[in-house]
């Protein structure tokens, strides 16, 4: 097993004012050659925007873009005609192909949103674009990883243009779990969203980062509560669409 661990307070961080945005890894203008992506997964943002500002309409091309509020509300309008809200419980993705352009504001004059921003490279250039978002809280489970997003459309949770699979846990404290690898040769980007866990041994607290990689499972311990996001994702980059 391979491992790269990234400190919530080593990230990149750009505070505008109207956002404050913490950069896992290399985005605008911070640059990490050390942290380009992992594998596939290009782009984790931990975004807060203020109340009633938001990013105004801007292009997308081949990337799978998943959006998972935490807080609040955001309103999305896109240039397929989508004018929709998501907010806790939902998960979005658009697939960019060929182009998108599209905004994103904070629906509320009185409270923040916080939301994740992930981009996948696909593996599969310049398809049609789509939008769709789901409400994860019926296929919500207490104490054990359950499905959010995955390569079929049959599947439980969005689906995405790539051999990716996102799990999101909410675990009391002691819980334990085990993940197994969906597909060989995929490895697991791990983020804390509350609380401390243990993978593997290693601690992780609040807004750190874990990657595990040439592996078939991992073990997991709750610590304290918690809630957790997994992304597995193809370590490859020749698994990228061309």
């Amino acid at each position: 097993m391979k491992s790269v661990l990234h400190k919530a307070a080593t990230r990149g961080h750009a505070n505008h004012g109207w956002l404050n945005s913490h950069h896992t890894f290399s985005f605008a203008g911070y640059h990490d050659p050390e942290r380009m992506h992992f594998g596939v997964l290009r782009v984790l943002n931990d975004d807060q925007v203020a109340p009633g500002r938001g990013f105004g309409t801007h292009p997308h091309d081949n990337m799978e873009i998943i959006s998972i509020p935490l807080e609040g509300d955001l309103e999305h309008k896109d240039s397929m005609g989508n004018t929709t809200t998501i907010k806790e419980g939902d998960v979005q993705v658009m697939s960019a192909g060929t182009g998108i352009q599209h905004s994103e504001y904070n629906k509320n004059n009185d409270q923040e949103v916080k939301f994740l921003q992930v981009w996948v490279f696909p593996n599969k250039r310049n398809v049609e674009p789509r939008y769709d978002q789901i409400s994860i809280r019926e296929i919500e489970k207490k104490n054990t990883f359950y499905q959010v997003l995955s390569p079929n459309p049959e599947d439980e949770g969005v689906w995405v243009h790539q051999d990716a699979w996102f799990h999101l846990g909410k675990f009391e404290a002691g819980t334990t779990d085990t993940y197994k690898i969906k597909k060989e040769g995929n490895g697991v980007y791990a983020f804390i969203l509350e609380g401390e866990v243990e993978i593997n041994r290693q601690k992780l607290e609040k807004r750190d980062g874990y990657g595990i990689w040439e592996t078939d499972s991992f073990d997991f311990k709750s610590i304290s509560n918690s809630r957790v996001l997994l992304m597995e994702v193809p370590m490859s980059l020749e698994q990228i669409g061309q």
